[in-house]
């Protein structure tokens, strides 16, 4: 099984920003206005301790941070070094996603994976878990995808099981998979009269939250190869992993699963995340 995670923390946290929550307190709207979402302080923690306590709980012993040019923030939490910083026992390093000359944001999050990889050559001839840094994914996530014997595979996690307004959930990209659960489609931001042909078998609608695992020698083509998405103007993992498959029909597993997954997109999702730990998580025992 992988022991790699690469966690992708590189982005502007645009949305969060632009979001508004009058009840915050004046620091936690600096913090929501000026840090990472993954830097957050959730009960006195960053975000980022709960992935990546998950991820040790399930096994995960390497730890790759993918931070901003200016994420020096990152290093003041886990650690001074470039690489191999002991974090709880996590070996924990980072990769810096380099913005091009004459763009203000990261270029998207297949560029982000490309970058590290790149930073790390060992990768191209491995196999590791990717995942967002601002998403709390369970320990049996992680696990999950951990024992998984395909080495392209990903959660596909029932939308009902998404603890989130249903017009929120509408806004999620949905999968379709064949019968053996291999992907075949993604849609993203899925209008009404589209919907009903992403119904699996099993009556579900089922939705990425992008938690992924890759091998690096198979998928590196494809990162290096991904075009820009016409609007978005940012290079996605969802368009290298479609490309992907117009060559490999059958390179990428769907594993079903269904439970919620919080996550910090605006400022009123602090209040949710802080609630939500305060019942499932309120404390960590990283001597587990």
């Amino acid at each position: 099984m992988t022991n790699t995670l690469i966690i992708l923390a590189g982005g502007a946290s645009s949305r969060m920003k632009k979001s508004t929550a009058s009840s915050l307190s004046k620091e936690m709207v600096t913090q929501a206005n000026t840090r990472s979402k993954a830097l957050i302080l959730l009960h006195d923690r960053p975000m980022l301790d709960y992935v990546l306590y998950a991820a040790k709980q399930a096994g995960i012993t390497k730890v790759i941070i993918v931070i901003h040019p200016k994420g020096g923030l990152f290093k003041e939490y886990y650690g001074l070094k470039d690489q191999e910083n002991d974090f709880h026992g996590l070996s924990i390093s980072y990769a810096v996603q380099h913005i091009p000359e004459g763009r203000e944001k990261p270029l998207g999050t297949a560029d982000a994976l490309l970058q590290a990889i790149d930073q790390y050559p060992r990768l191209k001839s491995d196999t590791f878990l990717v995942c967002n840094s601002d998403n709390l994914y369970s320990t049996a996530a992680f696990f999950a995808l951990r024992e998984t014997k395909n080495p392209n595979a990903f959660l596909n996690y029932d939308r009902d099981a998404l603890q989130y307004p249903m017009e929120r959930i509408a806004r999620f990209a949905l999968t379709k998979v064949t019968a053996e659960d291999y992907l075949e489609g993604i849609i993203e931001k899925p209008d009404a009269s589209s919907v009903e042909a992403y119904k699996h078998t099993d009556g579900t609608f089922r939705v990425s939250m992008n938690i992924f695992k890759f091998d690096g020698a198979s998928f590196y083509p494809y990162l290096v190869a991904c075009p820009m998405h016409s609007e978005r103007l940012e290079k996605e993992l969802p368009t290298a992993i479609l490309a992907m498959l117009t060559e490999h029909p059958k390179a990428m597993q769907a594993i079903p699963f269904a439970e919620h997954v919080p996550d910090l997109t605006g400022k009123d999702d602090i209040f949710i995340l802080n609630e939500y730990l305060s019942t499932h998580i309120p404390t960590l025992d990283w001597n587990q």
